[in-house]
């Protein structure tokens, strides 16, 4: 029988000889990548190829009209020298739900986790070790290939998963972010904000460059109909944590269903007794929070500390120093979850043989 030991040095013996705790979040090429072709009216078996390619006709459906949807989660290595996937089901079922909006055929959920895994399974040396800091990114994504000149979904698509090893988001340690209240609509009602459509992203490029360019972190989107309530940033939900220590989520048809968000609600609940609310959450109440932070894959939980609303500023108790007492709490449950230091919910957790 192969003990936790052993299987930690086999696991450690294997990995390539990258500088993993100096590595960026950025694109790095790994040995393996998932890909399946969608023609004909279904799917095809799938493989896995060393080949990092795409090839399509300059008319492709993908290039001319957007037609692209994707998700994005992570694979670790255990504090047990396990590797594993976090809830890449839900992902799977996101997927689904945003392929029907965008007129593309569904790659099934089953499947769609079979993938991930194999691709994780085929770059196991691209996995960081675990105290590394750094995570394997994986990044399935769809998209129309077939040409398209007339404005109508394509006939043929392309489904494709790759690994890249990625170091911390946040390099040097999490500092409280400075965020402010937008101008630009991240999504309108009925739109397309409550998928992981590749076009929501592209909208949000030029307000971040923007707030960037301006000293802000991160933008907050307010909702576009009456600009008066928070919905999301470009790129991460929001959670704020009241003065007596309840948790609240924003509530949008328009927000993304974020993962980690879900995951978070559940552990501040189920975990550490706290009282959880989704319930649409007003701008003029954000002076009265205690706690703000933004959650995603990336980061888990990125915490705020100021929040510029046109001018005017607003400071949040937990200060710009640390994470808020709440939020750390909830950071240190849900990684301890992913690393194997706390025991997880049935399901959560999928390791890859």
């Amino acid at each position: 029988m192969v003990t936790s030991d052993e299987r930690k040095r086999e696991r450690n013996m294997e990995k390539k000889n990258l500088d993993w705790a100096n590595i960026g979040f950025g694109y790095v090429e790994t040995d393996k990548r998932y890909v399946s072709n969608y023609k004909n009216g279904a799917w095809d078996d799938g493989a896995l190829t060393e080949d990092s390619m795409i090839t399509m006709s300059e008319c492709a459906g993908v290039l001319q009209y957007a037609q692209t949807i994707f998700e994005g989660m992570k694979a670790y290595t255990t504090e047990d020298g396990r590797i594993v996937t976090f809830r890449p089901d839900l992902n799977g079922e996101r997927m689904e739900d945003s392929a029907r909006r965008l007129e593309m055929p569904v790659f099934p959920k089953e499947r769609f986790v079979d993938a991930v895994i194999q691709t994780v399974a085929a770059n196991k040396a691209y996995v960081p070790p675990f105290g590394s800091g750094a995570t394997l990114y994986l990044r399935p994504y769809m998209f129309g290939i077939s040409p398209v000149i007339g404005v109508k979904p394509a006939d043929e698509y392309q489904f494709r998963v790759f690994a890249t090893p990625v170091g911390p988001y946040f390099k040097g340690g999490v500092k409280p972010l400075t965020i402010c209240v937008s101008d630009f609509d991240r999504a309108a009602p009925n739109g397309t904000g409550h998928i992981k459509a590749g076009l929501n992203y592209a909208m949000s490029l030029h307000p971040i460059v923007s707030a960037h360019k301006a000293g802000f972190d991160e933008n907050m989107y307010l909702d576009a109909a009456t600009k008066t309530k928070v919905e999301e940033t470009g790129g991460a939900n929001f959670l704020f944590i009241t003065k007596d220590n309840k948790v609240v989520t924003p509530k949008s048809g328009s927000i993304l269903p974020s993962i980690t968000r879900r995951s978070l609600m559940h552990v501040a609940k189920e975990y550490l007794g706290l009282e959880v609310e989704e319930r649409e959450v007003h701008i003029d109440e954000l002076k009265e929070f205690a706690e703000c932070g933004l959650c995603g894959t990336a980061a888990v939980i990125s915490p705020v500390g100021k929040i510029v609303d046109h001018g005017k500023e607003i400071y949040l108790p937990s200060g710009m120093t640390d994470m808020g007492p709440v939020t750390k709490k909830l950071f240190d449950t849900l990684t301890g979850i992913q690393m194997g230091r706390i025991e997880a919910p049935e399901g959560w957790i999928v390791e890859v043989g």
